[in-house]
């Protein structure tokens, strides 16, 4: 009898003096978590890291000096890329541009930028853009619309992020609209070039700047049509845009632009608005969908005009560009402007490249 309770005896102090250490050990002073956000500098300069301090008395360690330290995810090197945080020039789920600014990095003088401030509106049909559509119409049947042009980023003060430039942008804006026939004939082409200010701060987004357009008739067109006489038409304009996104991947727009000189019948004011839904990080190969809006009012139609609509399947790289393939529907007047007064109801598809 007297060994047995000798033996529970000393398994009860065992038990006593381990409960005692356990919760010393798991009760340590924990010093505050330090979160570094790698986007305050544009460098990742730390995973999230936790410092526990070593508890007052350890049984097994009673010596300070000897006693190890307990780190749980280590800092690493500023120059080394963290775990957590691999790219931080990316948008995480949980930050909010309409908070102000994506990120927080600081501002510098950039030249040839990456990215844009001021995009292209998706379904604005004389944007600067590569794209082909094979559209129909009852009265003309098939036509070849194709856009030859580009839309890039030349001067920069502000953030480097491709994605959510924040800051002032340069811009320089060109684009060749041509339209042929069922027999790939050359029936007009108009040419837009543009020198846009750009300006970005959260969810806003603006523009101002010059634009040229000059429309001409083709050769062809007025061989195979006697008494087809081209029409002068050209703007020497200002345009100022504004846009808003109540969420990244959603923006509404407007824009007015006044032309300064006009020949062809064309008159100085001309709106547009609309809507563009497109996500906006980059998307792998699977891609997103689409969905866009446009609207244009022109002075020379007694503010009438043209509506599109497109939508379809999108694919975003790692600097914004962004690859198209959908469908599209437009209502109105020609954005041809040899044929400005001409009515149209064009419907197919086509492909963009947006840069």
């Amino acid at each position: 009898m007297s060994f047995r309770i000798i033996r529970r005896s000393l398994l009860l102090a065992w038990l006593v003096w381990a409960a005692g250490g356990s919760r010393a050990l798991a009760q340590p002073e924990a010093m505050p978590i330090t979160v570094l956000d790698p986007r305050d500098s544009g460098v990742v300069q730390a995973a999230y890291s936790t410092v526990v301090a070593e508890p007052a008395i350890d049984p097994f360690f009673p010596d300070p000096a000897t006693r190890p330290s307990f780190q749980y995810f280590p800092a690493v090197p500023s120059s080394a890329v963290s775990p957590l945080l691999p790219d931080p020039n990316v948008m995480l789920p949980g930050d909010n541009i309409s908070s102000g600014s994506a990120w927080n990095a600081p501002w510098t003088w950039q030249v040839l930028p990456e990215g844009l401030m001021y995009k292209n509106y998706l379904a604005g049909l004389e944007e600067a853009r590569i794209g082909s559509e094979v559209v129909h119409d009852k009265r003309l049947g098939w036509l070849w619309d194709a856009s030859l042009g580009a839309h890039v980023g030349v001067l920069r003060y502000g953030t480097p992020d491709p994605i959510w430039p924040e800051g002032w942008q340069l811009d320089v804006d060109g684009v060749a609209l041509a339209r042929l026939d069922r027999n790939r004939n050359m029936v007009s082409t108009d040419f837009r070039v543009g020198f846009p200010i750009a300006r970005r701060e959260g969810p806003w987004e603006a523009k101002f700047g010059y634009y040229h357009l000059s429309s001409h008739l083709g050769d062809l067109y007025i061989e195979n049509n006697p008494g087809a006489v081209r029409i002068p038409y050209v703007r020497e304009q200002l345009v100022f845009g504004l846009a808003y996104r109540p969420i990244p991947d959603v923006r509404f727009y407007s824009e007015a632009n006044w032309a300064f000189r006009n020949d062809g019948g064309s008159r100085p004011w001309e709106f547009q608005f609309g809507m563009d839904y497109s996500p906006t990080q980059p998307t792998g190969a699977y891609g997103a969908p689409f969905l866009a809006l446009n609207t244009k009012l022109q002075q020379d139609l007694n503010y009438s005009g043209n509506f599109t609509a497109e939508g379809g399947w999108q694919w975003r790289g790692q600097t914004g560009h962004t690859l198209r393939a959908g469908v599209q529907y437009s209502n109105g007047m020609s954005f041809q402007r040899q044929f400005y007064d001409r009515y149209e109801q064009l419907i197919g598809g086509g492909m963009w490249y947006d840069f």
